[in-house]
C-alpha cells in the first residue's frame, strides 16, 4: 500500500503554505475540513469555501465532512469560560482528529496530520497529544511534522495576503460578542 497522507484543515490561511510543500513534494494527500466547532455557522461556511477555493487553486482533493456543531456542543459543555490552550482545547482537537482518523481508516489513508497547531495561538504539544491519543485508539498514524519549522508558518501568512484568503478573527469557537 502506499503512503496516502490525510490533512486535517482548520481554515485556509493556516492551510495554504502547507499544501504548497505538499504538493511541491509529491506528497499523495488529501485535504480534509471537519470543524464542528465553527460559530455561527455563515462563519462556517465561508471557512469551508475558501478551503475548498485553495484545494482547487493547488489541485488537490478536498473532503469536507458533516457540520455537527451539536456534537462538539455537547463535547464541550461545561467549558465554555475554558481559556484558549485550555481544556476545551484538548476536547476539540480529540474530537475532530478522531473523526478525521476513522474517515482515514475507512477511506484507505496510512496517516494523518493536522495545521491545527500551525498557529502562533494553538498549543503544538496539545494537538499532538490529541492526535496520538487518536492514534492509539483509531489505529491510525498521526504525523506530528511541526508545520511552523522550515518557513511554512511565515510562507502560509504570504500566501494568505497575496492569495487574500479571508482571515477570521478567532479560531472558531463561539466568541462572547458572536451570536
Amino acid at each position: 500500500m502506499s503512503d496516502k497522507l490525510l490533512l486535517v484543515s482548520c481554515c485556509a490561511p493556516c492551510s495554504v503554505g502547507v499544501i504548497e510543500d505538499l504538493k511541491k513534494k509529491n506528497i499523495d494527500f488529501t485535504v480534509l475540513f471537519y470543524n464542528p466547532n465553527i460559530r455561527p455557522e455563515n462563519e462556517y461556511i465561508h471557512r469551508l469555501n475558501e478551503n475548498r477555493r485553495i484545494c482547487e487553486l493547488y489541485g488537490v482533493p478536498f473532503v469536507s465532512l458533516e457540520y455537527e456543531p451539536d456534537v462538539w456542543q455537547k463535547a464541550t459543555k461545561g467549558l465554555e469560560n475554558e481559556p484558549e490552550k485550555g481544556k476545551r482545547c484538548d476536547i476539540c482537537f480529540y474530537l475532530r482528529l478522531k473523526r478525521a482518523a476513522e474517515y482515514a481508516k475507512t477511506n484507505g489513508f496510512t496517516r494523518i496530520s493536522s495545521v491545527l497547531g500551525i498557529s502562533r495561538w494553538k498549543d503544538f504539544d496539545q494537538v499532538c497529544q490529541a492526535g496520538k491519543k487518536v492514534e492509539q485508539e483509531v489505529g491510525v498514524p498521526y504525523d506530528n511534522t511541526n508545520w511552523r519549522k522550515e518557513g511554512r508558518l511565515e510562507r502560509s501568512e504570504k500566501l494568505a495576503k497575496e492569495l487574500k484568503l479571508y482571515r477570521q478573527t478567532y479560531c472558531g469557537c463561539k466568541p462572547k460578542n458572536k451570536p
